[in-house]
């Protein structure tokens, strides 16, 4: 699994202009195991999950599920900056 993980940093620096930094689980422990960042994505995928479309594999081509979910992300973000009131903990901390 690293050197997949090695030849996609590599692949991501060199094609997108992209650090991509991997977050691996400690060797030897067994059970649950908190991990650096890896909340943010799940957490994301969470909220793509939400939009219907994106449960189930209905398309039959790759780029209307791109679209599918280039749409709901772009929904997301809307909805974030549109929303009122502030939010305290989106402040830059000193």
């Amino acid at each position: 699994m690293a050197v997949l993980a090695g030849q996609l940093t590599t692949w991501s620096s060199d094609f997108l202009n992209v650090t991509l930094k991997t977050v691996s689980r400690p060797r030897g422990v067994k059970g649950f195991v908190v991990l650096p960042r890896r909340w943010k994505v799940e957490r994301t995928l969470g909220w793509i999950m939400k939009s219907r479309c994106n449960v189930r594999g209905y398309e039959r081509l790759p780029q209307h599920s791109e679209g599918h979910l280039t749409w709901v992300l772009i929904t997301l973000v809307t909805r974030r900056i549109t929303r009122r009131g502030s939010r305290k903990d989106w402040t830059k901390k000193s």
